[in-house]
């Protein structure tokens, strides 16, 4: 994955990308979601996570009391120096997040916490997420982060403006 070749491609397709994804808040095909299903399914037949790792260059989780104690345990040490020396809580929301980026559990853009990683992480980038149009601010911020996203809106949006009466 050249990460150069994908910031250009967000950068050039995310005014338009995000035109679209705002206009599924009122226009919603009624088959969506196995649109979605579908055109998920082809997006990860192309995009490898390992060979990007941009989300953990570029974003923070959020890190839920469970994902706290849970990762804290997996390193063999207390919840409270876990929190002490990798994270901080954000002011206007009280979300615990990362201190830094890249993260400092990614390690040759692998996660060395993978089994035990945030449900945040675990669930990034939220392509499951139902009904999917409810999503549509998370797939807009997520368009500059992940290929996977940016990807799967460019073929959703080929596919509605193609297949639909979208005027």
């Amino acid at each position: 994955m050249d990460i150069d070749d994908f910031r250009a491609r967000a950068k050039r397709k995310r005014k338009s990308l995000s035109a679209f994804l705002d206009k599924l808040d009122t226009i919603v095909p009624v088959d969506m979601p196995e649109l979605v299903a579908i055109t998920d399914t082809t997006v990860w037949k192309d995009i490898n996570c390992t060979e990007c790792a941009n989300c953990c260059k570029t974003m923070t989780p959020t890190f839920k009391k469970s994902d706290v104690i849970r990762i804290s345990a997996f390193l063999g040490i207390a919840p409270a120096e876990f929190k002490n020396k990798w994270l901080k809580k954000e002011e206007d929301s009280g979300d615990w997040v990362n201190t830094t980026q890249p993260c400092q559990f990614l390690v040759d853009n692998k996660c060395s916490v993978y089994e035990v990683r945030p449900k945040d992480c675990a669930e990034f980038p939220h392509h499951n997420k139902k009904p999917f149009d409810a999503y549509n601010e998370t797939f807009k911020n997520n368009l500059i982060h992940c290929p996977a996203t940016l990807t799967l809106v460019e073929r959703l949006k080929k596919a509605v403006e193609r297949g639909y009466d979208w005027d």
